[in-house]
């Protein structure tokens, strides 16, 4: 496993690298309402990405062909945006995307709520981003890769939800996805020492019901296999010898 180790240089682009994708997810939530189509939400998130100079890292990743994954209630990631799928007052939506800004990767994902949601909902979300901060309280030099994972696990178990295992955050820089991966559930192995100048991207994603999922026949798109909702939540992270440094959440979208 190599697991690089980012410069004060390389530090500074991931950080306006994650500062301008965050810009793109504020306007991104702002733009979500009953009515507006998957498809529209991509074709403004490339936008916006694009005029801030940068690129989208997601389209044509592996064959993946947009530049916003977009997924509706029980798609878990990885929804290709349509045309003809119109969000509906209820609905949760979930975004993941990220940008390149000269060289350097950010990546970050959100669940929105499309209007008025149940309450059910309203506490998956809110589960689900807690269970992310939970986990980076870990997060710093000197501790354990795991110690992250069985932070998250530790959270949302006695919720009753099922935590995705197929799909895991991963470290990134130069690279969308490097080494190591970081599992949102528990481990009995202590993993990697964290050191400062790792990047990772935390994101725990969390089902209502049962934790296993799979594939539709685009061969992208996860889904529920119960057909609960899913709800993600994702940040770029800077490890350091105290508190980790969020790149994707300076407080424009939290």
């Amino acid at each position: 496993m190599a697991v690089s180790i980012k410069s004060a240089r390389e530090i500074e682009l991931m950080r306006h690298s994650a500062s301008l994708l965050e810009d793109v997810f504020f306007r991104l939530g702002e733009a979500i309402r009953p009515g507006i189509s998957t498809k529209e939400i991509d074709r403004l998130g490339e936008r916006l990405i694009r005029n801030h100079g940068c690129e989208p890292n997601f389209l044509n990743y592996n064959g993946y062909p947009a530049s916003i994954c977009v997924s509706v209630n029980d798609e878990v990631v990885h929804g290709i945006p349509h045309s003809a799928h119109i969000l509906q007052e209820g609905d949760i939506v979930s975004l993941d995307a990220g940008l390149i800004y000269k060289g350097y990767h950010s990546d970050m994902a959100r669940t929105f709520a499309v209007g008025k949601i149940s309450k059910e909902a309203e506490k998956l979300i809110a589960v689900t981003r807690q269970s992310f901060f939970e986990g980076i309280k870990m997060a710093r030099a000197g501790n354990h890769l795991f110690d992250i994972s069985n932070a998250i696990d530790a959270y949302v178990t006695p919720f009753g939800y099922g935590i995705v295992r197929d799909l895991v955050g991963h470290g990134i820089g130069l690279k969308l996805h490097e080494d190591p991966q970081v599992p949102n559930f528990a481990q009995k192995r202590k993993g990697l020492l964290l050191r400062a100048g790792m990047t990772l991207a935390i994101e725990p994603m969390i089902n209502m019901g049962r934790a296993d999922v799979e594939w539709l026949n685009d061969d992208w798109t996860v889904v529920t296999e119960d057909g609960s909702l899913s709800a993600h939540y994702e940040n770029t992270i800077l490890i350091t010898d105290g508190e980790p440094e969020i790149l994707t959440m300076s407080g424009k979208c939290d």
